[in-house]
């Protein structure tokens, strides 16, 4: 690739970082097109807002006229009608992350987020740090890359040529169907952060084992100038770093960690102190509930201040900060009752965004509705785990497995058993066909006061726009 404009069309566009590529892409003045099977927000937003149209569905006719080159994303896989005719015809084709890299990260400076959890919460703190910062001394002027788009800035990416850091998230999912490692294999970061190491994404990796190795390989791609910023509260996170050849900064709870969170207050607005080397470093403010939110916003200060950034410019960026789509977002409050949006993924996920609605709504009644849709969630991997976490709630509803024909029957996931452990721990369970069932059954239920609280990676059938307007026919009736 040059400077010269080119058509580059992206398969799997809507992707949260196919979208943001295409806007990066635009913005250097390539002409882009991309393709996908369905397109939904926020991205499908995005990109309406950048005039790039989603052709749907995949077709051979998309790659008409011929493309400079094909960017495939990592959901698309061989009998792919477009991958197909790239292959037949010999369109150059790459990976999001190897056009990320060789794009834009080069003679800049990456610092990448990654872990198991926490990743674009934390991604958009670092960047609205590195933004606010900025006010102060414009070398901080960040680029950046989110899984999501950031409510602060409106969008998921930005692309600054006037400065060196570049801030992305670093996401361990494989990379495409001829590259089977992590996309952040590609990004060889200055700097780290690591939240958090557990098994997940259990299509493509065999065990606990695979996953680490995944983040060891991370950690050693950094410079010895380097460092990584890594949770103090898993064994797994100290195994990850421990063969580091970089300064390696821990962070948490533990008196022994170089950043230590004291005098946590919860609530919907978290306050805290935080010392650095047992000295008193910010007072900080985030207006986000859950000691996870805590620790994400504790994770992105402590790299933002080994980068030179000033405490009270941190202290000012959390205090302002306004979250992502998707994660926690209030969709709609309707007749009292709240309804909220969730990217849930991992059982762990599902029980820190429980306890933090909790901290947050206090002793409103809380309503889980989860679509098991991830491709960890659609396995009985967790299954044990995922009953325990959805324990949380006064009230779980359940849809059937997303495209469970896809899932061998030994590993899929059974919703009926997880209704059954709810039920065992007393609490009310119940399964229900898929969101327009979940709608019909649950909307003529709600009180003045409930908080529904939707749980899904994906579409969940328009359930944030059904609930809604189903909740206010109920009030009228």
């Amino acid at each position: 690739m040059n400077n010269d404009s080119r058509h580059i069309h992206l398969i799997g566009i809507c992707g949260t970082a196919m979208a943001s590529l295409a806007g990066m892409l635009q913005a250097r003045g390539h002409r882009v097109t991309g393709s996908d099977a369905a397109a939904y927000p926020p991205m499908s937003d995005q990109l309406r807002g950048m005039k790039i149209s989603v052709m749907e569905p995949y077709a051979e006719a998309n790659l008409t006229p011929r493309p400079d080159l094909v960017v495939v994303g990592n959901a698309i896989s061989r009998g792919n009608p477009e991958l197909e005719l790239v292959l037949d015809q010999r369109i150059p084709f790459t990976s999001m992350a190897a056009l990320i890299h060789d794009e834009f990260l080069r003679n800049r400076e990456p610092l990448v987020v990654s872990g198991t959890h926490g990743k674009t919460t934390t991604t958009s703190m670092l960047a609205w740090i590195f933004e606010t910062a900025s006010h102060v001394d414009k070398k901080f002027a960040p680029s950046f890359l989110v899984g999501g788009v950031a409510e602060n800035f409106g969008t998921s990416f930005r692309v600054n040529a006037e400065t060196k850091p570049f801030i992305l998230e670093g996401d361990e999912y494989d990379t495409a169907f001829f590259d089977k490692g992590p996309k952040f294999l590609h990004y060889f970061p200055d700097a780290a952060i690591l939240t958090h190491v557990e098994y997940d994404h259990a299509d493509i990796y065999a065990d606990l084992a695979a996953v680490k190795t995944a983040f060891k390989r991370l950690i050693n791609l950094i410079p010895r100038r380097g460092r990584v910023v890594a949770f103090d509260g898993s064994d797994n996170v100290t195994e990850c770093v421990a063969r580091a050849f970089c300064a390696v900064e821990r962070y948490g709870f533990l008196p022994s960690s170089t950043w230590q969170l004291t005098n946590f207050q919860g609530g919907p607005v978290s306050h805290w102190t935080l010392l650095r080397e047992g000295k008193h470093f910010a007072d900080l403010e985030l207006p986000l509930a859950g000691q996870h939110n805590a620790l994400n916003a504790t994770a992105a200060a402590a790299l933002a201040a080994g980068y030179g950034v000033p405490a009270a410019s941190i202290a000012e960026a959390l205090k302002t900060f306004r979250s992502v789509k998707r994660r926690l977002e209030v969709r709609a409050e309707v007749n009292g009752i709240t309804v909220i949006d969730d990217f849930a993924h991992h059982p762990t996920a599902i029980r820190e965004t429980l306890r933090a609605l909790r901290s947050a709504y206090g002793d409103r009644r809380l309503i889980a509705v989860l679509e098991p849709r991830s491709n960890t969630l659609r396995r009985n991997v967790f299954e044990q785990e995922l009953i325990e976490s959805l324990s949380g709630a006064n009230e779980v509803m359940l849809s059937s497995v997303f495209k469970s024909e896809n899932i061998p029957s030994e590993e899929r996931l059974e919703p009926q058993r997880v209704v059954a452990g709810l039920l065992q721990l007393g609490t009310p369970a119940s399964l229900h066909a898929d969101a327009d069932a979940i709608v019909a059954a649950l909307a003529p239920t709600l009180q003045s006061g409930d908080v529904v609280a939707i749980l899904s990676n994906g579409a969940f059938g328009n359930i944030y726009t059904k609930l809604p307007k189903a909740i206010a026919e109920a009030g009228k009736q």
